[in-house]
Formats: C-alpha cells, structure tokens, sequence
C-alpha cells in the first residue's frame, strides 16, 4: 500500500500543492489531510483521474477531537476505493466548530445522500447544496448533536454508584 500512498501523494501534491497537509500510512491505509476548501475538488479528482479511478466512496464519517486545537476540533474522513485495482485511501479534513459547513458530494456519489444526512444529524455538519440535508435517525425536535464529545460520560449528580465496583 505505501505504492498507492507514493502515487496518490505526488498526483494530489501536483494538482493542489500546500493544500495537502500530510500523507502517511496509517493501520495499513494511505492518509491524506488536506484543506478544507480543496476536499470536494480533491475528490473530484481523484474520481475522475483515469490512473486513480477512486470510484468508489466506501464511507464518510464525522469525527470530533475536543482536545484538538480550536480550528481542527471537528473533522469528516472520506474513504474512498478504487476496485479493480483494490486501492483504498481516506481523505481527512478538519475545521472549527464555527464552521462546520461542506460542499455536498452527492452530485459525485448518490450514496453520500445518506451518509452526509447522518453526519449531520449526529454531529451537525452542514452540507452545502444537499438535496435534503433533515435528520435521519434523531427526532427532528432534538437540538443538539448525540455523537458530539461535549456530556460527560457519566451522570456525576448519582449517589447510588459505588466506584469501588468498577476499580476506582
């Protein structure tokens, strides 16, 4: 795989420069961060370039890392698969909470429609152009974003909760 990352790499850095951030290997998986005003190009690009043939969009998710830096504490990865070849990357890009806006990919991929429904739905991204960016799973009265590490893990008002049980 460190083959696809070389390929990958000098294809993207040639198309967008100083917008890819880093490349490296990761659990096997060519990682790329980039910009988050090149991501619906890059993607373009990289579905569209004969050579890549990144036809696929295996997933996308949201990520959120509080303890990051303010403008990269939230974060969507795109993983994307080239078949015939059996190539997989992951395309990462990371932004503020105040500007959680995407493009929409859904004119690239069909299959992003629900994807970037979810993503919003449980972290709040907006996607730009979506054709009907509403939630998924959550009730629509819901205002707030249920994957978002910002609640504390456990309810610390219980008095019931002896944590001797539990090694502490």
């Amino acid at each position: 795989m460190s083959e696809v990352l070389e390929i990958v790499k000098n294809k993207l850095q040639a198309q967008f420069g100083q917008d890819v951030l880093s490349s490296e290997m990761l659990y096997d998986y060519p990682v790329f961060i980039l910009q988050k005003n090149v991501v619906k190009d890059a993607l373009t690009f990289l579905k569209s370039d004969k050579e890549l043939n990144f036809h696929f969009l295996t997933t996308m998710c949201g990520l959120h890392h509080p303890e990051n830096s303010e403008d990269q504490e939230f974060g969507l990865m795109y993983q994307l698969h080239n078949m015939p070849k059996g190539w997989r990357i992951r395309i990462k890009t990371f932004m503020p909470k105040s500007d959680l806006d995407m493009p929409t990919i859904t004119d690239l991929w069909k299959t992003a429609n629900w994807m970037e429904r979810q993503e919003y739905d449980f972290f709040g991204f907006n996607f730009v152009g979506h054709p009907n960016l509403t939630r998924i799973l959550n009730m629509d009265e819901m205002n707030y974003f249920p994957m978002r590490k910002e609640y504390p893990l456990e309810d610390m008002s219980r008095e019931d909760k002896n944590d001797k049980m539990f090694g502490r």
